[in-house]
């Protein structure tokens, strides 16, 4: 995970964010270590904010979505781990000064000693999920933006995700839940409970600004099939209910923002009736690990997840560099 620090994207919430933030580290660290990357400044912070399993790395970094912005990490048919480390520009240029991190994923590789395998395109981490058996799910309005990689087409896309990723199935979704700053980041739409199932986010009220984009895409998922020829099967969920933000601008919550840890499910609330009705359906979804939800508002507030703020590395044998 990544220390919130950027006051363009928090505003006065910042603190707010910080104990969310630590909230969620200390839920995942009941079921395995979790590190906090930290600006030198920040670092006795963190340790007195986060409780036990939770350490730190000082590292320069701009925002706090690792995510989106650290590598994707491969495991080989011999359990060897690397890392895959993608072009950044923070969301197509939401803000200029990304330079630090842009350098995040190299950074992390090299202080693990992991094989780092440097990918020529632009991918943010939550703008795809995979079920870790060649099927992917993607966004096309964030990896087909202009923005992102104005040079590239879906072919080239496709092949730089079979490249890097072991993809050999590709699902496209096309709709982008309002207010997503980013542009439509799956984390929000979809994501898969195991190989064969995913959870998709559905608006059953037909008036709802997301109800047609969220059907769209059910209906993508549910024809589709996974790259062992398997249909998918689509479990749906509805949102919570509406909720603006500052200005008036819709926050993307969502319950697919979720975190999957070692016997557990961290799963976001937002002080909503349906969080309920989702603990249920979580609990049916994922039995065998238990699920710790975890309040998620200031984190909408920025317009992200639960899932957008941590990254999980898979054990494995680390690849040398």
């Amino acid at each position: 995970m990544a220390w919130p620090t950027r006051a363009e994207t928090w505003g006065e919430t910042l603190e707010a964010a910080r104990e969310a933030y630590s909230e969620a580290a200390n839920a995942i660290a009941r079921f395995e270590p979790v590190t906090f990357i930290a600006k030198p400044k920040n670092v006795a912070e963190v340790s007195l904010t986060t409780g036990t399993g939770v350490g730190t790395l000082s590292l320069a970094h701009d925002d706090s979505f690792l995510r989106d912005m650290g590598p994707s990490f491969v495991v080989d048919g011999g359990g060897r781990v690397a890392g895959v480390d993608w072009l950044w520009n923070a969301w197509g240029n939401r803000f200029p000064d990304h330079e630090r991190d842009a350098a995040v994923a190299e950074s992390l590789l090299e202080h693990l000693a992991m094989r780092r395998y440097a990918a020529p395109m632009v991918l943010e981490g939550g703008a795809i999920d995979s079920d870790g058996e060649g099927t992917l799910i993607v966004s096309e309005t964030v990896l087909l933006n202009p923005n992102r990689n104005p040079s590239l087409g879906r072919a080239e896309v496709e092949r730089y995700l079979a490249d890097f990723l072991g993809a050999r199935k590709i699902v496209w979704l096309a709709g982008a839940l309002a207010g997503d700053p980013a542009g439509g980041l799956v984390d929000n739409i979809a994501c898969f409970v195991k190989p064969g199932v995913v959870l998709a986010l559905s608006a059953a009220d037909v008036t709802d600004i997301n109800h047609a984009a969220l059907k769209d895409n059910i209906a993508r998922l549910k024809a589709a099939s996974d790259a062992k020829g398997r249909a998918l099967e689509v479990v749906e969920i509805d949102q919570p209910r509406p909720r603006q933000g500052e200005g008036g601008r819709r926050l993307p919550l969502s319950y697919t923002s979720l975190y999957l840890a070692n016997g557990g499910a961290v799963v976001p609330a937002f002080e909503d009736p349906q969080d309920r009705l989702a603990s249920e359906l979580f609990q049916k979804l994922f039995q065998g690990r238990e699920v710790v939800q975890v309040p998620a508002c200031e984190l909408a507030l920025a317009g992200v997840g639960l899932r957008a703020i941590a990254l999980a590395q898979p054990a494995g044998t680390i690849a040398p560099a």
